[in-house]
């Protein structure tokens, strides 16, 4: 995931679409800190994190999946507590 600041963003909007077309995407900062991250519209930010982890790809706890929602994975965790 590249960097890229504000400025740049502003500046360079054309080649940033057609970078996030090709797949690329961008963490964004202002004043040094970052502030958002631009992914391609086919994945989500779940799905960079799943790709470009160190470490290889991410695990979910077992009883999981990609496919529930934060709630819905925090109460399968929880079990009946």
């Amino acid at each position: 995931m590249r960097t890229i600041s504000q400025r740049e963003l502003r500046n360079d909007s054309g080649a940033i679409m057609r970078a996030l077309a090709a797949g690329e995407s961008f963490q964004v900062t202002s004043r040094g800190e970052p502030v958002g991250v631009l992914t391609p519209a086919d994945r989500t930010p779940l799905d960079e994190l799943t790709l470009h982890r160190a470490g290889g790809p991410m695990r979910f706890p077992v009883g999981v999946t990609r496919d529930e929602s934060a709630l819905e994975a925090l109460i399968a965790l929880r079990g009946d507590r």
